[in-house]
């Protein structure tokens, strides 16, 4: 038995993914969403597959909408794909849609046949560059209650 392809999903699910205007087009910011309830079924036997997906990016001018998002992926639930194929349609679609500066999706995938598969893609917009991390644990921490009480 096999699962119906992934060609034969909806396109129209895929334009359905909503956006709205990023809020602080002046500065690089990081939005990380977890999706833990992703299901699509194995191409070969038409057995469920479960992922967690975890999708962060940096937006441009749009971000994309939540609800549209969770039906967008809900859609996969009775289309056959290889792992590798999905999370890079997902990861396409949403890049389309958003145009971010950068998103990387990465599709956690539970067990089949006692192999855990973990796929990461990524995209980066052509000539964007992050800015360097600030880690503020790096700094020394500068307190007067630090040493309380003190002897």
């Amino acid at each position: 038995m096999s699962a119906p392809a992934a060609d034969n999903l909806d396109t129209a699910l895929a334009t359905a993914l909503a956006t709205f205007p990023n809020p602080a087009t002046q500065r690089d910011f990081h939005i990380h969403m977890e999706i833990p309830e992703f299901t699509c079924l194995c191409p070969k036997t038409g057995q469920p597959d479960f992922a967690t997906l975890i999708l962060d990016y940096i937006p441009d001018t749009t971000c994309v909408e939540l609800k549209s998002l969770k039906l967008y992926i809900w859609s996969f639930r009775n289309v056959g794909c290889f792992h590798e194929d999905v999370t890079n349609r997902i990861l396409d679609d949403l890049v389309r849609v958003t145009e971010p500066r950068y998103m990387q999706l990465t599709a956690r995938f539970y067990v089949r046949g006692g192999i855990f598969t973990t796929v990461v893609a990524e995209h980066r917009q052509f000539g964007w560059t992050p800015l360097p991390r600030v880690l503020l644990s790096d700094f020394p921490r500068q307190s007067n209650t630090s040493d309380w009480p003190r002897s």
